[in-house]
């Protein structure tokens, strides 16, 4: 157990505990701070969201988060360019955000992250001597070297509810080729599939009701945190209208079925080529048929992922 500065609003006071139970390397309990102020509940919180959505990547990898949802998220061929193409996604959010590489952070790429913008938690499973130094041109900056991340189960999650408490297992995505169902005339391109794949391991990272824009594996758009789905959507989309970035030709990912075709025919008119979703809705032949209609692919993944 350790003390931390504050919980969600400083006049509340908080703990962190370590789960016995759990494979301790990879994870924010086993994380060595190389430098900055001491982490508050939100860091914690914002920073286990980031770990949680780049672990789901095997590829270099990077994670933006800010207020528990990402903001920006990309893989790229090098941990630089996977950073660079995460914060072309929304500079604006990404101020004061939390990041997350799943490779090593080294001098070059410590000081390209610092001349760009704000950060208040830099986590990476390693962090290299140079770049420490590099890093200390901001010394209230919160740097986190966690080691390798172990594939396997997330352990349970624990939320407190009034007179009791709420437990479950971690969620994780798996997209096995042979669950994946082509629900439409047009099946997805190679490229479509890669991107729709990245997407939905994004969208699961989202506030419900969710709804992810990517293209060239990185995020276009993000809309989460809605009452309804297409009202997601839309904010998906507004977010990249306002940052000048082009949704035709993306594909979007949703965290659960459409219950109307009002999402699929609202993704059409922002360019979107393909849609992965978990279906399992009684008018999923409605969205289908719209998707058939502005000749898109759709894909269904058999499992959703909401995120409350």
């Amino acid at each position: 157990m350790s003390e931390l500065r504050y919980g969600e609003n400083p006049h509340q006071s908080a703990e962190l505990f370590r789960d016995m139970r759990v494979p301790i390397e990879g994870t924010l309990v086993a994380a060595k701070q190389l430098q900055g102020k001491a982490l508050s509940y939100n860091n914690i919180m914002d920073a286990d969201a980031a770990l949680a959505c780049v672990h789901q990547f095997d590829e270099a990898c990077c994670v933006i988060v800010k207020h528990a949802n990402p903001c920006g998220v990309a893989c790229a061929d090098d941990i630089g360019e996977a950073w660079r193409k995460a914060f072309d996604c929304d500079p604006v959010s990404a101020f004061g955000g939390i990041i997350a590489l799943n490779r090593t952070l080294d001098a070059a790429n410590a000081a390209q992250i610092l001349d760009a913008q704000f950060v208040e938690v830099l986590i990476a499973p390693t962090v290299t001597e140079a770049a420490c130094e590099v890093l200390k041109r901001s010394k209230n900056l919160r740097v986190l070297e966690v080691g390798n991340h172990e594939p396997g189960e997330r352990g349970r999650e624990y939320r407190r509810v009034s007179g009791g408490m709420l437990i479950q297992d971690a969620d994780t995505v798996h997209l096995e080729e042979d669950a994946l169902q082509v629900a439409t005339v047009r099946a997805p391109s190679t490229t479509e599939l890669r991107d729709l794949k990245f997407a939905f391991k994004v969208v699961a990272a989202v506030k419900s009701n969710a709804i992810v824009l990517a293209q060239g594996l990185s995020t276009v758009g993000i809309g989460g945190g809605q009452p309804n789905r297409v009202t997601s959507a839309r904010i998906a989309e507004i977010r990249a209208q306002e940052l000048g970035i082009e949704t035709r030709g993306a594909v979007l990912a949703s965290d659960a079925f459409f219950p109307f075709r009002d999402t699929v025919d609202a993704a059409a008119n922002m360019g979107v080529t393909a849609i992965i979703q978990p279906g399992g809705s009684v008018r999923d032949k409605e969205s289908i048929e719209a998707a058939n209609e502005h000749e898109m692919a759709m894909v269904f993944t058999g499992r959703r992922h909401f995120r409350h």
